[in-house]
């Protein structure tokens, strides 16, 4: 922290910064083991946008570099969408006070966006797929290993539902997978992160917020009535939002319906019991809070790692 910030906050809104941090830090390091997100020798492109979360992503990573047994390198890098209005200046200034590598990649997407979708319409998607090409290409010139995307725990939970309601699909966000050009490895630091820490982490270490207007202004999307929902819930039934992510690492295929992710055709009468077996017939019950479930099952190696790290 630095000591002009650290100046500026009340002493309680120090120590709630310290706390808040050191478990941002802790999940963080947590989903880097489980995952193996990082290794030695990596160059990860952080990508950052401007919001809390690639803030908080960079930030992070940044702590985590300076502890960790595994040397990696950092550059981050924002996409200027030429968006009318962007300030430019903000992410420059602010990437160079914290003493970070990074590159401002220039294209007008803005334009291409405006032209292609009729007004009224969601942009989200093209915009989203120029802007995803644009970074990959970038991360191929600069020698990226890794490309750190700051989503988390409740994009996930809420790409989760947006897939099974829109989608018929059981599908998330996952924490680290090969991108869809075949070329690089997509990581999600932030995974275990909730929304909300991350929100009050952006206001206590006063990030230079810079708002979406391409696709922020725009009303009735699916993701945010979703997320609507989905906060109703967190609020009227505390433990929902983490047992539904707990679900997400805690699949069991012989019990939902796809024949290529298990083989039912070849289940007879000698198979055994398989999961537990099939108990349709009994009441089933649950408890009303989330389990308290350990998400890492590490080895000791592991385990040593992220406590070195965190």
């Amino acid at each position: 922290m630095s000591a002009v910030l650290k100046s500026a906050l009340s002493p309680s809104q120090n120590t709630q910064l310290e706390k808040l941090e050191k478990r941002l830090r802790r999940h963080v390091g947590q989903a880097i083991a489980q995952y193996n997100m990082i290794e030695d020798g990596d160059k990860i492109m952080v990508c950052v946008s401007g919001g809390k979360d690639s803030y908080a992503m960079l930030e992070i990573l940044m702590r985590l570099k300076e502890s960790a047994p595994i040397h990696f390198d950092l550059i981050a890098v924002n996409l200027d969408q030429k968006q009318p209005g962007f300030p430019e200046h903000i992410l420059p200034n602010y990437l160079e006070s914290i003493g970070v590598a990074y590159q401002i990649v220039e294209e007008d997407t803005y334009a291409i966006v405006k032209e292609k979708i009729p007004e009224g319409k969601t942009t989200c998607s093209l915009c989203s797929r120029l802007r995803r090409a644009l970074l990959y290409k970038a991360a191929k010139a600069l020698g990226a290993t890794k490309v750190a995307l700051g989503h988390h725990r409740d994009d996930m939970v809420e790409t989760l539902m947006l897939n099974m309601f829109y989608g018929g699909k059981l599908k998330s966000m996952p924490a680290k997978l090969v991108s869809d050009n075949g070329e690089h490895v997509v990581i999600r630091p932030l995974a275990f992160c909730k929304e909300q820490e991350l929100i009050q982490y952006a206001a206590l270490k006063q990030f230079p917020i810079i708002p979406c207007n391409l696709c922020g202004s725009q009303p009735n999307l699916q993701r945010q009535n979703i997320k609507a929902m989905l906060q109703d819930w967190d609020k009227n039934y505390p433990g929902r939002i983490e047992s539904m992510f707990t679900a997400i690492k805690n699949v069991v295929p012989s019990h939902l319906c796809d024949s290529e992710l298990f083989d039912f055709k070849n289940i007879n009468s000698s198979s055994g019991i398989i999961a537990g077996g099939d108990t349709a017939f009994d009441q089933e019950t649950f408890s009303q809070a989330a389990p308290e479930v350990n998400p890492l099952k590490l080895n000791s190696a592991d385990f040593l790692q992220v406590k070195e790290i965190i």
